[in-house]
């Protein structure tokens, strides 16, 4: 099983960890459940500095810090950041499920200590349960509702049920990273059934590709197409409201590169000057609320 992209995706959060002590998203578990995985990656990514970096010249650590910084990590320390932040607030409110969409390797059921919350990881049955065997030779214990599913495909909420989740109850939804690899009448689909599980009040948080592409966002559809996961649609911010609110959602917040480096890359970038991230441009972040 290979799950390269979810792979790359814990491999930035657990480089990031590592490698600083300002953190724009601390993920000390990141690095417990890659195991062996975690020196495999780094070494196949300062292989590709070429790739990456056109003409770099510098040690191999060097080229793995600049991969990792400008390339592997922005977007999904960014969204990581963004939309925990959200979820804390929810969670402050009385929210009791947070759902976890296409969850890979996310370890917030590792890292939350607040049981009043019932996590619901859903994802294809291959990745859960190699996330569960890393889980278990880590020598830890997640309390998370693993829901074996393909979300582009009926069935899932009826697998969500089985596992405990209730309707009436308000609801977190995080879709981080999917809205790139579904056409769009699949993501409309999987927002207005999103919406059909959860009562007002609920809330869902996600990023999704703009028109305005940069060579990272580029050099990212190339690295997804090279592990066989297309990028498929690339979305207006007004188009992206309009599915929202089709689907009873209002938007409480929607954040370009700008808004998201301003908020959750200042404090990192004033500490480590050698290092400076931004969010990448062509991708936007936002945060609804259930209306109706």
């Amino acid at each position: 099983m290979d799950n390269m992209t979810a792979k790359v995706s814990i491999f930035a959060r657990a480089y990031h960890y590592r490698n600083n002590r300002i953190h724009i998203f601390a993920d000390d578990y990141a690095e417990k459940i890659l195991g062996a995985d975690y020196d495999r990656i780094a070494e196949n990514m300062a292989q590709g500095i070429n790739f990456f970096m056109p003409g770099f010249e510098g040690t191999k650590e060097e080229g793995l810090r600049l991969i990792v910084d400008k390339q592997l990590s922005p977007s999904v320390l960014g969204r990581s950041a963004f939309c925990e932040e959200m979820l804390k607030d929810m969670v402050s409110k009385g929210l009791s499920q947070y759902l976890i969409f296409a969850a890979g390797y996310d370890t917030y059921a590792l890292r939350c200590m607040d049981k009043s919350v019932s996590v619901y990881e859903l994802d294809m049955p291959e990745l859960l349960d190699d996330k569960s065997d890393r889980i278990r030779k880590a020598g830890l214990s997640s309390g998370a509702h693993a829901v074996a599913c393909n979300l582009a495909e009926e069935g899932w909420i009826e697998k969500l049920s089985e596992a405990g989740f209730t309707a009436s109850g308000r609801s977190f939804g995080s879709l981080l990273g999917i809205s790139y690899y579904l056409e769009k009448d699949e993501w409309k689909k999987l927002i207005a059934s999103a919406s059909e599980l959860m009562p007002e009040g609920s809330a869902l948080c996600f990023d999704y590709p703009s028109e305005d592409e940069s060579r990272e966002t580029r050099t990212n559809k190339q690295l997804a197409s090279g592990a066989g996961e297309m990028m498929k649609a690339v979305y207006r911010d007004e188009e992206m409201k309009m599915i929202l609110k089709e689907a009873g959602f209002g938007v409480c917040e929607c954040l370009d590169s700008k808004g998201m480096t301003d908020r959750y890359f200042a404090e990192y970038n004033k500490n480590e000057l050698g290092h400076q991230m931004a969010a990448p441009v062509g991708v936007s972040y936002i945060y609804a609320i259930k209306e109706r």
